[in-house]
């Protein structure tokens, strides 16, 4: 399926642009390959090729169970009016994407879910963490859900 929800008119400030968060996601990307978690959430590294770099680019993000061996993940960016990053670098390699969590690397293709079975897949999702749901109210955009198949 395709990539293809635009950006937003309103919504959060964009995650992950100090200093300061961006030393936070260092440590937490250390964090999540040794153990998968933080707390009670399960997390995973989403290893990307940049669209207009062709760099890896690694991000932590939180991930739910979508049947099988697939995992979801949320382009939520905390509710910002842009689509985060990560999402632009899916769009450009869908096939190029690894996961990284618990001394694990699974090589994944991300396919951007529509329609019903995105609506589906949102309920399950702001039923095991009702925060996503307050995303939705605070952008314009549609939240985008990806779900992420081993290859």
């Amino acid at each position: 399926m395709a990539f293809d929800t635009p950006n937003g008119t309103r919504g959060a400030r964009q995650p992950g642009r100090n200093r300061f968060e961006r030393w936070a996601n260092r440590r937490m990307i250390r964090h999540v390959r040794r153990t998968g978690t933080l707390g009670h959430s399960n997390l995973l590294v989403l290893v990307t090729t940049g669209s207009k770099t062709g760099a890896q680019r690694r991000t932590p993000v939180g991930w739910f169970p979508g049947g099988g061996d697939t995992r979801l993940i949320v382009a939520s960016a905390s509710g910002a009016a842009r689509n985060p990053s990560w999402y632009f670098n899916l769009a450009a390699h869908p096939s190029a994407a690894r996961i990284e969590s618990a001394g694990q690397h699974i090589d994944v293709t991300a396919a951007q879910l529509h329609g019903a079975e995105r609506d589906e897949a949102w309920r399950l999702i702001t039923t095991q963490a009702p925060a996503y749901a307050k995303y939705e109210t605070i952008t314009d955009r549609e939240i985008p859900v990806i779900r992420l198949t081993p290859r």
